[in-house]
């Protein structure tokens, strides 16, 4: 048993180990007992789920502290942060994707769990690839940052403009490469019907399926962003991969919650952009400063600072439309 002592990315074979089997272990806890007959997630369950994935993130923590130090723990938490900040992007996707599909709530967990284990395997494998670019080519830590700036520069002065979910690029392909069913058949992915031309049964991709695809999609494309925003704190696979699963987690869990209050969240665009451009900006200062890097405690401080900013200047801004629906109801 020696090889579980191995090192892997930057940390033992027995925390990758254990950490993957806890993370499955939780999703198979969630859907095949918690949620193992498909209901509306309610706010307030969604909000108990949160809490107990984000305490769960947190105490984490506390173990990377324990075997990296206090510096790994606060990058840790810093990334954490990062990741669910950006990530909350990705919920305003979600909802227009479940929206365009008409997709019942009730079915809306399987789809986000599900999603769950495809980030799994895909973060996995663009954070290794990272890794070793970055650990052979240092200065692509300048292109990442450069990126970064640029990216949250975009996203500052970029419009509002709701997402697209008809014009998607992969949703065309499967349409047409595909067969596809535009009926619900419940909550099953997969169908098998009679083809209208010959009589002779086929399996189809429901609903339900498209829209597991698109969010595998989307969050693909946010990892673009959230990834070298977190190898800008730290360089470090595991704590990379385990900030950003375990904030992945407690985000799509409190999705049912976020969903309802989207209207709330005005000015949070700004702030994450802000956020991009403080994590790319450091990496250029540290060096004008001569320092290896910006303390990570400087770093978390910050970006909980403009985070904050955001969302109580989003909240305040939006009370009046808040008062408004919620006494016409």
């Amino acid at each position: 048993m020696d090889f579980l002592w191995v090192d892997f990315q930057g940390a033992a074979v027995w925390m990758w180990l254990a950490f993957v089997t806890a993370v499955i272990a939780l999703l198979a806890l969630d859907l095949g007992v918690l949620h193992k007959k498909s209901k509306e997630i309610g706010i307030r369950e969604s909000l108990l789920m949160s809490g107990f994935y984000m305490t769960l993130g947190i105490l984490f923590a506390g173990f990377v502290w324990s075997q990296f130090g206090q510096q790994a723990s606060l990058e840790y938490l810093t990334g954490f942060v990062i990741e669910k900040s950006l990530a909350m992007d990705n919920i305003f996707v979600i909802a227009m994707i479940f929206g365009y599909f008409s997709i019942p709530r009730q079915y809306q967990h399987r789809v986000l769990l599900y999603g769950i284990l495809g980030v799994i395997v895909l973060r996995g494998i663009m954070i290794a690839a990272g890794a070793a670019v970055v650990e052979n080519y240092g200065w692509v830590l300048y292109l990442f940052a450069a990126f970064l700036i640029i990216t949250g520069i975009k996203m500052l002065f970029s419009s509002s403009e709701p997402y697209d979910v008809e014009s998607n690029p992969v949703l065309k392909v499967l349409r047409k490469r595909l067969p596809v069913t535009d009926r619900m058949h419940g909550e099953k992915f997969l169908v098998r019907e009679p083809d209208p031309k010959t009589g002779k049964l086929k399996t189809y991709l429901t609903p339900l399926m498209l829209a597991l695809i698109l969010i595998e999609f989307a969050d693909l494309v946010f990892a673009v962003d959230s990834i070298p925003a977190i190898f800008a704190i730290t360089t470090d696979p595991f704590i990379v991969y385990t900030s950003n699963i375990f904030a992945i987690l407690g985000l799509r869990a409190l999705y049912f919650a976020l969903a309802a209050l989207i209207h709330r969240f005005a000015y949070l665009k700004y702030a994450l952009s802000v956020v991009l451009i403080f994590i790319g900006s450091k990496i250029f200062v540290a060096d004008m400063l001569g320092l290896a890097k910006i303390p990570p405690v400087v770093s978390l401080g910050v970006t909980l600072a403009i985070l904050a900013a955001g969302i109580i200047g989003s909240l305040w801004a939006t009370r009046d439309k808040a008062s408004r629906m919620t006494a016409a109801e």
